[in-house]
């Protein structure tokens, strides 16, 4: 199979002034893209192709790196996309708050320590939200891996990700990494997180 990339749930002009149009052009119809289009590249006429992007993260030690790179690029991208969107933000409800009270004390908390970690991610890569043995976590993965990947530092099943590569930011905070992310919270749909996080469960 050769993969595709989605469309964006919303016009790429829609989380401004969080992250501004360009930037969105650029991450969605250059990066992600070029994910896609080398992804399937690095597959055709091997074994790979009758794979889903899940077993290639399932197995991403036993591929050569354009694989793990590229696959894990679509899927951190297809899955970043989503939980963002215009007249979002605020704080979760329901059993998704109860849970992240329950591990961080509060929600501010959490937002703190999930703030720490994609600010403490050297060079590139992914701050991620998961769930682990029934409970929540926070971690990173360098690059374009992610918690699915068998080669993983931090497994676990993610329900919100953040992009901390410079290409996600860059053209309006510039180096202001930890800016980026406190305006990532005016986006997240917590909607979206909370029935990734009942599915998980």
């Amino acid at each position: 199979m050769s993969f595709t990339l989605p469309d964006l749930p919303y016009a790429t002009n829609a989380l401004e002034p969080h992250i501004d149009k360009t930037t969105m052009e650029i991450h969605h119809g250059k990066h992600h893209a070029g994910y896609v289009n080398n992804l399937n590249k690095a597959i055709a006429g091997t074994p790979l192709e009758n794979k889903s992007l899940e077993e290639l993260m399932k197995d991403a030690s036993k591929h050569p790196v354009a694989v793990r790179n590229n696959a894990g690029g679509h899927w951190n991208h297809s899955f970043f996309w989503p939980q963002m969107g215009p007249k979002a933000g605020g704080s979760p409800s329901g059993k998704l708050a109860e849970a992240i009270n329950k591990t961080w004390g509060s929600f501010d908390k959490f937002k703190e320590e999930f703030a720490k970690v994609a600010g403490a991610r050297f060079g590139s890569g992914w701050a991620w939200l998961g769930v682990k043995d029934g409970g929540l976590c926070i971690c990173s993965t360098p690059n374009q891996d992610n918690p699915l990947m068998d080669i993983a530092e931090c497994k676990c099943q993610p329900i919100l990700g953040i992009d901390v590569w410079e290409h996600a930011y860059y053209l309006k905070y510039q180096n202001r990494r930890p800016d980026y992310v406190t305006a990532f919270w005016n986006l997240v749909r917590w909607d979206v997180v909370a029935d990734r996080y009942a599915k998980a469960k």
